[in-house]
């Protein structure tokens, strides 16, 4: 997902890097001064790295009120794919006000959570925040990530690079019995299959689960016609304002 310039509200300072697995990059923030948690366990922030003017969302992993960790899941392409295998440490950052969409119905007797390793950050949120049984299901390109939570996880494995098969895998699903919550995210045609097979094929009502496409393939898989880093560059060097470097982003890429 992108985002203008006003999506940024706060600057902060790379602290911490930590590789987590061969598609997985841990940071760490501070000097985040008055940024607020929502306390919603799948909260989001909009993230802006050195160079780019352009965003991209990422699930806040935690937030201790001077640490926001971010784990970032390393595509083929992307802004913040190329920046996170960097030594991205001192580096400043933009990052936007948080907001959630986690909500457990009333009556809820359970929990069912699926994802693949862009939904992990949020699976293992929620599973250590409710005390709901809770039954989790993430798809991996690489091995498990055994230390990651202490939330009970089936991994599946991935059909392939840049894949996700997620949507059969929710078809074959066992459903608890009563009335329960179904949180999801990955990739953004299996979320629109899901979102389909929840409301129509299972019946359930909005408030009983939360399908959201976090990355998609076919976006994935382009690179972009005009990389906006020299755009910026130049427009900052100019003294532009950041709705002038959009302009001229906009005019380079013939919109």
């Amino acid at each position: 997902m992108n985002a203008r310039p006003e999506a940024r509200s706060f600057s902060g300072t790379v602290t911490r890097r930590e590789v987590l697995g061969d598609h997985l990059i841990r940071v760490a923030i501070e000097g985040l001064d008055g940024f607020v948690s929502t306390g919603i366990p799948d909260e989001w922030v909009a993230l802006t790295v050195p160079g780019q003017f352009q965003t991209r969302y990422y699930t806040v992993r935690s937030y201790d009120g001077s640490e926001l960790v971010l784990d970032i899941v390393v595509h083929d392409e992307g802004l913040v794919t190329q920046w996170a295998q960097t030594e991205c440490v001192g580096d400043v950052v933009g990052i936007s006000m948080p907001k959630g969409s986690f909500e457990l119905p009333a009556d809820a007797a359970w929990v069912v959570l699926v994802g693949d390793l862009t939904g992990l950050p949020a699976i293992a949120r929620i599973g250590e925040s409710v005390t709901l049984p809770v039954t989790a299901y993430v798809e991996t390109p690489d091995h498990p990530l055994a230390d990651y939570t202490d939330l009970p996880i089936t991994w599946v494995d991935a059909p392939g690079p840049e894949q996700s098969g997620v949507a059969d895998l929710v078809r074959g699903l066992d459903w608890p019995e009563g009335p329960g919550y179904f949180w999801m995210a990955g990739e953004s045609a299996q979320m629109r299959d899901i979102r389909r097979h929840v409301r129509q094929d299972l019946g359930r009502a909005s408030t009983e689960y939360d399908v959201m496409g976090y990355w998609s393939v076919s976006r994935g898989r382009q690179r972009r016609a005009v990389d906006p880093g020299p755009i910026y560059a130049a427009g900052k060097a100019a003294g532009k304002s950041d709705d002038q470097i959009w302009q001229d982003y906009d005019e380079a890429r013939g919109g």
